[in-house]
């Protein structure tokens, strides 16, 4: 049984050098790697030069091993894509860091099955609540008699260019660069005509900050972001092994709504999806009504946060 290292990034600017780190004990054991460099995530890994050699060469009880789960998947599709792929060759997949770690993904289990199933659920929850924010706002400020259209610096031609790239796997550093305009010009263009989701953003975060890692640099502090978590929340992750969720909690302000509560928390946007993956089982049809409301919530709240970067 062999282990089968699968590596990526986004854009020729960056290295593997922290998924590098993360594998290295594998890569010292003489384990096979694969690479995929200057790779959008939105390339389904199925159709990725760097994974295809892996399956070809991959045999029946072999384990591809990744640094996290962004250097593999995109969405839900992928999820269930990869996971009926691997099954159907005998193969197993495990995570070196991140929610999924402790997990053999491409397993058929029922406990396995559960968890990526209310995984995929919360993902599609995301994007169809972003996809729906954005519609309404629209609709709004249309009404209101704005005028909405293409970022000045780009052409009717060079929008539409835009978002064909971006849909077939051009990354939007990539994009800013050919079109000699800022990453943020592309960001509200995509987000303009709905292309971005949550999960698009949060991999874009991890992709910036490997890029400032993998160059040496010292890297910026991000924004912190105020948004408020619901007391259910908040309850659950007094148990919380991350140190970091519990001292965001504990320095929070605590906000009385009603019967209930909010904890104010200050933070980058990174650590408050992990307090939301933290609280996947509210997501759950298991939970309560008031649970599953508490998720939907906190869920809008970042979702709106990411859509002002």
């Amino acid at each position: 049984m062999t282990d089968r290292l699968y590596l990526r990034h986004s854009t020729d600017k960056q290295t593997n050098t922290r998924q590098l780190h993360a594998l290295g004990n594998l890569l010292k054991s003489g384990a096979p790697k694969y690479e995929d460099p200057a790779t959008s995530s939105r390339v389904y890994a199925v159709n990725r030069s760097g994974f295809r050699q892996l399956l070809d060469e991959a045999a029946v009880g072999d384990t591809i091993r990744i640094a996290d789960a962004a250097r593999l998947f995109r969405s839900t599709k992928d999820v269930i894509q990869i996971r009926e792929v691997l099954q159907r060759r005998g193969l197993h997949l495990r995570i070196a860091t991140g929610a999924w770690s402790g997990f053999d993904l491409a397993a058929d289990d029922p406990q396995t099955k559960l968890f990526v199933t209310m995984l995929a659920g919360v993902l599609e929850f995301q994007r169809d609540m972003i996809s729906e924010n954005t519609k309404e706002g629209v609709a709004a400020a249309e009404a209101a008699g704005k005028t909405l259209g293409r970022p000045a610096a780009l052409d009717e031609d060079q929008a539409a260019d835009i978002v064909d790239a971006y849909a077939k796997g051009a990354a939007v550093k990539a994009l800013a660069r050919q079109y000699n305009v800022a990453p943020k010009t592309i960001r509200r263009l995509l987000d303009a005509v709905g292309a971005r989701d949550i999960g698009d953003v949060l991999v874009e975060f991890d992709d910036v900050a490997a890029d400032v890692e993998d160059q040496g640099q010292e890297p910026e502090p991000e924004q912190p972001h105020v948004i408020d978590v619901p007391g259910l929340l908040a309850e659950h992750l007094k148990g919380t092994k991350v140190a970091e969720i519990r001292e965001a909690l504990r320095g929070g302000r605590h906000i009385r709504r009603g019967q209930g509560y909010s904890v104010r928390v200050t933070a980058p946007l990174a650590l408050h999806q992990s307090v939301l993956q933290q609280c996947v089982v509210f997501a759950s049809d298991g939970s309560t009504p008031a649970g599953r409301k508490a998720y939907r919530v906190y869920a809008d709240r970042i979702a709106a946060a990411a859509r002002k970067i």
